[in-house]
């Protein structure tokens, strides 16, 4: 279980790292309000639009990536042993 709980922690803080950098160079307008979660640019360019889209991606694949090792996998795992020993 060490394992998972390893691979979830470093999803998380590799994609929110990457979130948080994407997010710092598009959506930060002043350091005074909204800081990360500012509006988007109106008009960013073919790099931006990929930039904006691979940040929102980073940011499910944060969550759903640390859920998926902490809480999906060792359910899973429960359910095996639970079934393999109602079988016994």
């Amino acid at each position: 279980m060490a394992d998972e709980f390893a691979k979830g922690l470093g999803i998380f803080t590799t994609a929110g790292l990457a979130w948080m950098v994407l997010a710092g160079w598009y959506t930060t307008s002043s350091f005074e309000s909204g800081q990360l979660i500012g509006p988007p640019p109106t008009d960013p360019g073919a790099y931006g639009s990929i930039a904006l889209l691979l940040k929102d991606m980073l940011f499910w694949f944060a969550i759903l990536g640390a859920l998926t090792f902490w809480v999906v996998i060792p359910l899973v795992e429960q359910g095996r042993e639970a079934w393999a020993d109602r079988k016994s």
